[in-house]
């Protein structure tokens, strides 16, 4: 997987994205964004895609949205404009391995079904920690995939089709916890499944207040 590659796919889904995507990840997104905004109102949303989440913020929040897909993005400001989402500040081009942010930025970083589709996912992870602001929290919803046995031998066989569609079926959870492990200014302060079928997790890791 390439950003290039990731970008060029995320634009194809673009037409039909919501249709087929909307309904199953819904429990997801609305679980990650009142655990965001338990934390605080900026809200750093990587990956927002055609801007799905979006309507669901309260207008409290202050929400900055990135992605690497240009047909995406498009959609997204679209919704923003038509629904008059006046807390959305900004909807731009990012990249999750690079964030042109400052550090501290945020009170809370949003990555929905996103750490699975970067090339490099630890990069990834270290942007958002970055960004994020001590006491705040990194909230990310995601794909984790069986460790062994039947279903765990076709997510890896699938991988090479996969990747091409833009995101990984062989994607275990000791990526994070193993990420963490290498920090010793975040830690893991949740994970639980969510819907559906018991194949994603809500996933909060707490960025430390400074000593």
């Amino acid at each position: 997987m390439t950003t290039d590659a990731v970008a060029t796919a995320y634009d194809r889904w673009a037409p039909v994205y919501d249709l087929v995507f909307g309904p199953v990840f819904r429990q997801g997104r609305l679980a990650a964004i009142r655990a965001a905004e338990a934390v605080g109102p900026r809200i750093l949303e990587v990956g927002v895609g055609t801007g799905i989440s979006l309507p669901h913020y309260s207008q409290g929040s202050l929400i900055t949205g990135v992605d690497l897909s240009d047909d995406m993005l498009e959609k997204a400001r679209t919704r923003v404009r038509r629904q008059g989402l006046s807390n959305v500040q900004a909807i731009r081009v990012g990249d999750a391995e690079a964030l042109d942010f400052a550090t501290s930025s945020y009170d809370a970083v949003v990555a929905q079904y996103v750490v699975s589709a970067v090339p490099n996912p630890t990069r990834a992870l270290d942007e958002f920690a970055r960004v994020c602001r001590p006491g705040g929290e990194i909230i990310i919803t995601t794909r984790v995939s069986a460790d062994k046995g039947f279903r765990g031998g076709v997510e890896k066989a699938l991988m090479p089709i996969t990747s091409r569609l833009g995101f990984r079926t062989d994607f275990p959870f000791t990526l994070y916890t193993d990420w963490v492990a290498t920090r010793d200014d975040v830690e893991l302060v949740e994970s639980r499944p969510i819907p559906p079928l018991g194949h994603f997790s809500l996933v909060r890791i707490a960025k430390k207040d400074a000593a």
